[in-house]
């Protein structure tokens, strides 16, 4: 397929800036066989049954954005040079991969300064920006520099349009996120409407739910810039399913209960993780998967997921999974019925298509 068969018309409004307050009013499309329904987040326990399985990314999103200088260089000329630094990937105890603006300014060897006085040197310059930092210290106490020193890395369509603030902590946050799993450098979206009464809600109607752990890299933003989507290579994620996941979720595909994905980030591991029967198995390792149409799904029957960009390897899989042409009549229709787009905004919950 061609990149341009995944394009549609979205007026800037329609982009989230901020969230719902609270968390759980955030509107939802339901798209089922039946056709599309406008409903709410909080309508989402009647819409499942007792049995269903949801399963959750419990990652925690560090404050990757960081700015820092480049002292001016003693030959060559010219003044510091000040940097956007977007971390994406964790390579060791003191490495990162990250994304660096303006990277023409940097060459290996430099030093960048960050604020507490960390500092990491360019050890590698790749293409589209990136470079890879080796940074002054390691383990938890890089862990805690990076934590004084950054900002909430907000996704670069509500980045562009403004600044980080005290509120994106939390609000870019789920919930449920395991601090024991922190590492991902963008929120698993489609968890940030859940809450304490929507759990509850869900407890009461019998839905059980899971948890796996993907770290979300800043590839997940990253514009396809292939016309033959095959071309497309995605970058490569770090994922988790424990042994108790994955019994949780096969017994309940054996007694007949549905496996709804919250986000693209626990569909992507979960198909990661199955077998050509559906089973799950518990591992740990990376993943590039690259899910589009034709792909036939092997564990998962449903996804909660917040609407996305124009040519997005997410909205890709989103066609891959509840049909080609259903998926772009039902953004048609979210953007007629002024539906909230992206990390901010609303939710839909999406049937596979068979």
């Amino acid at each position: 397929m061609k990149l341009s068969d995944f394009d549609f018309d979205l007026p800037e409004d329609r982009i989230a800036l901020r969230p719902a307050r609270p968390r759980d009013s955030a509107r939802l499309l339901h798209v089922n066989a039946a056709g599309l329904e406008d409903r709410g987040v909080l309508d989402l326990p009647g819409l499942l049954k007792p049995g269903d399985l949801m399963v959750f990314n419990d990652t925690r999103v560090i404050p990757a954005a960081l700015t820092g200088v480049r002292p001016a260089r003693t030959h060559g000329g010219g003044g510091d040079v000040e940097l956007e630094i977007n971390l994406h990937k964790r390579d060791g105890e003191a490495d990162w991969r990250a994304f660096a603006r303006p990277a023409k300014r940097l060459k290996e060897g430099d030093q960048v300064r960050f604020a507490g006085g960390l500092t990491a040197e360019v050890t590698e310059k790749g293409e589209g920006g990136e470079i890879a930092l080796t940074f002054d210290r390691s383990g938890p106490e890089l862990d805690k520099a990076i934590v004084a020193a950054g900002a909430p890395p907000l996704p670069p369509y509500i980045a562009s349009k403004r600044a980080a603030d005290a509120a994106d902590l939390e609000d870019y946050q789920t919930v449920y996120a395991d601090p024991r799993k922190t590492g991902s450098v963008a929120a698993p979206t489609a968890g940030l409407h859940f809450t304490d009464r929507l759990f509850e809600a869900l407890d009461a109607r019998g839905v059980n739910r899971a948890w796996v752990t993907l770290h979300v890299g800043a590839g997940t933003f990253l514009p396809v810039k292939t016309d033959n989507v095959s071309e497309h290579r995605m970058h490569a994620e770090w994922y988790q399913v424990s042994q108790d996941t994955a019994d949780q979720i096969n017994a309940a595909r054996q007694a007949g209960g549905r496996i709804i994905a919250v986000g693209t980030t626990s569909l992507r591991t979960l198909e990661s993780a199955a077998e050509p029967d559906g089973m799950i198995r518990a591992e740990a390792r990376e993943t590039d998967i690259f899910i589009t149409p034709g792909y036939r799904f092997r564990t998962v029957d449903a996804l909660m997921t917040n609407f996305h960009l124009p040519k997005s390897t997410l909205f890709m899989l989103v066609c891959a999974l509840a049909g080609f042409e259903d998926m772009h009549a039902a953004y048609a229709h979210a953007i007629r019925e002024r539906y909230r787009f992206f990390s901010y905004g609303d939710s839909s919950l999406l049937w596979r298509k068979d």
